[in-house]
């Protein structure tokens, strides 16, 4: 396996659930499950100067992530979101502003860092304050493959911003919502799942989409090609974090030359094992995984 190097901008924090509290954050969640394929990680991000900021500095770096990138502030407090799960096991998020991921400043080390890197992985929500938004379109100049994981959390975006930053990405990851959302944004007429991902592609111009469909699997359009998982049959503990894993998943397996759709098949996989259980970032190891995908 190649020895790659990434870095994922932008929320760490706690979720709170109704009986208890896991550290997480989508970009977070993705640096954890490429840490676990033996990527070399970065995470820039910004924890309060507090309880709760020590143990997600403490618990990245006992997890072999980078937290050089970590900024700690004295002005807002570490991040938490309210989760609260459906009776299908479907999230839905509450997430308190002002925190101090809201507030990443530019660092010049981190621009150093970007340009020995292969990958870059960032978000919308992130950008719902305009400091942090400020830091990250300063790296995405100079950011070689960009990896842009949508990820909507109403009200915390807008149009142009998502426009702005598909324009940026070399990798765009939707769930389907998101994928028509956003396509009307960019005056889609069309309802087919292909004929919309292809239209985002061409004005975008962004070669690699993938969308997931739940417990439908995903569709990810590479190079003008089409490649499909039709998902997994599981029971779903809760969701929180799978689609995080499956990302991840997917990057790793295509920068480490395995085909498309063999890539496609190990985040489907994932994903879907990580939905088996509670929180967002479950141990998982490669026997468990293949056992997984071949009963």
């Amino acid at each position: 396996m190649k020895n790659i190097k990434a870095i994922c901008f932008g929320e760490v924090l706690f979720d709170n659930f109704p009986t208890h509290s896991k550290i997480g954050g989508a970009p977070l969640n993705v640096s954890l499950r490429l840490q676990s394929y033996g990527v070399d990680v970065y995470m820039i991000s910004s924890v309060g100067d507090d309880k709760d900021g020590k143990r997600i500095i403490d618990f990245l770096n006992n997890s072999g992530v980078n937290t050089v990138g970590i900024q700690v502030s004295s002005n807002y407090d570490t991040g938490h979101v309210n989760v609260v799960l459906n009776d299908k096991g479907v999230a839905s998020y509450d997430i308190t502003y002002p925190v101090a991921w809201d507030k990443i400043l530019p660092r010049n080390p981190y621009e150093s860092i970007l340009k020995q890197t292969d990958i870059f992985i960032y978000g919308s929500l992130v950008c719902r304050d305009s400091t942090s938004r400020v830091t990250l379109e300063r790296l995405l100049k100079i950011a070689q493959y960009k990896v842009f994981d949508v990820n909507l959390r109403a009200p915390h975006y807008t149009k142009e911003l998502l426009l702005d930053l598909m324009h940026h990405a070399n990798f765009i990851k939707f769930n389907d919502d998101e994928l028509y959302e956003v396509a009307e944004y960019l005056g889609s007429k069309y309802h087919s799942m292909e004929q919309t991902i292809a239209f985002v592609s061409e004005q975008t111009q962004t070669e690699t989409i993938c969308v997931t469909k739940g417990a439908y699997g995903a569709v990810l359009y590479h190079q003008k090609n089409w490649y499909y998982n039709s998902g997994y049959r599981i029971k779903v503990v809760d969701t929180v974090g799978s689609g995080d894993s499956f990302l991840a998943s997917v990057i790793y397996r295509l920068f480490n030359g395995e085909s498309p759709q063999q890539a496609l098949d190990f985040g489907c996989a994932v994903g879907a094992m990580v939905a088996t259980k509670e929180g967002a970032n479950p141990i998982l190891n490669r026997e468990n995984i293949v056992d997984f995908m071949y009963p």
